[in-house]
């Protein structure tokens, strides 16, 4: 457990775009498909899934729109300046955004996954936390 006091300020990595996270979010995710591998960079994405109302995003933002393997579309909003993918969400769920951009909070003493999800994609030098769940795919 963590001691995070909210509100939480952050701010995308050219500072064009500032958020502030007002609650806990609901779940903290590490994804590890190929997808978030190529949008982070990384081995996995982390997502913090909170309710729309707990989150206020100011700045100019673009956006993208795919079809995930589930058949859900998956509208993505990123700083017009640096890029940084902010929070992605499903149209026919407005309520529930993943936001993408919890590493750039000020304080991210919560960030720590409580679930991986699509391991059968995962890097294989990742060793996942004994007693983390864990998915082969999308939960």
């Amino acid at each position: 457990m963590t001691n995070v006091s909210y509100p939480v300020k952050g701010q995308c990595q050219c500072g064009s775009v500032n958020f502030i996270l007002k609650a806990a979010p609901k779940a903290i995710i590490a994804c590890h498909c190929k997808e978030c591998q190529k949008l982070s960079t990384s081995a996995f994405s982390i997502t913090c899934v909170v309710d729309a109302k707990d989150i206020d995003v100011q700045g100019e933002l673009k956006q993208t729109s795919r079809i995930a393997d589930s058949g859900n579309e998956n509208v993505g909003y990123f700083c017009s300046g640096c890029g940084n993918r902010i929070y992605q969400l499903n149209p026919a769920a407005p309520e529930l955004i993943k936001f993408k951009a919890a590493e750039s909070l000020d304080d991210t003493q919560m960030i720590v996954p409580a679930m991986h999800v699509w391991t059968s994609e995962k890097q294989d030098w990742v060793v996942i936390p004994d007693g983390v769940q864990q998915f082969e795919k999308q939960r």
